[in-house]
């Protein structure tokens, strides 16, 4: 007996991220705000590669760098590497343990503040503070709970 899949948990989830991203925090902590937009597009592009791919990444980028105010495409290069090196690897990482899923996600969120800090660089932005790099932590102690949160919502059978 097969479950049924609820349709409406991926643009809901991937919009309540971008809106978690959104949420303004106190100064002390949002060096630790996680990068609620990869984490859930992560998930996705493990769980569900036929729905969610580099297309939908850039173009949730493109959306994300419109609503933080950031360099346009800035983000979306940043989802569209993320979701590369998920999709290339995704036939092992979905088995592995979650506490191996989780180190491996938090070295991809770790690559992602490498890329943005490439960018900036090359752009001649200012960079971001030492602080910001503990984000990549946050996240990766945040993938366990919020993989099952989306798994128990994604398979959830309709009553």
């Amino acid at each position: 007996m097969s479950r049924a899949r609820n349709g409406w948990v991926l643009p809901v989830s991937l919009l309540l991220a971008l809106l978690l991203g959104l949420v303004p925090m106190p100064g002390v902590l949002q060096p630790l705000r996680p990068y609620w937009l990869a984490l859930v597009l992560a998930y996705w592009v493990l769980e569900a590669p036929d729905k969610v791919g580099l297309g939908v990444a850039f173009l949730l980028g493109l959306l994300a760098d419109l609503a933080f105010g950031g360099l346009l495409g800035e983000q979306a290069l940043r989802l569209v590497v993320l979701t590369f090196i998920l999709d290339r690897f995704r036939a092992r990482l979905r088995f592995f343990p979650m506490s191996q899923q989780a180190l491996a996600i938090g070295g991809l969120l770790f690559n992602d503040r490498v890329v943005a800090m490439a960018v900036h660089l090359v752009l001649g932005e200012v960079q971001l503070p030492w602080a910001f790099w503990a984000a990549p932590l946050v996240g990766m102690v945040l993938w366990a709970p919020l993989h099952l949160v989306l798994d128990t919502l994604r398979l959830q059978r309709r009553g």
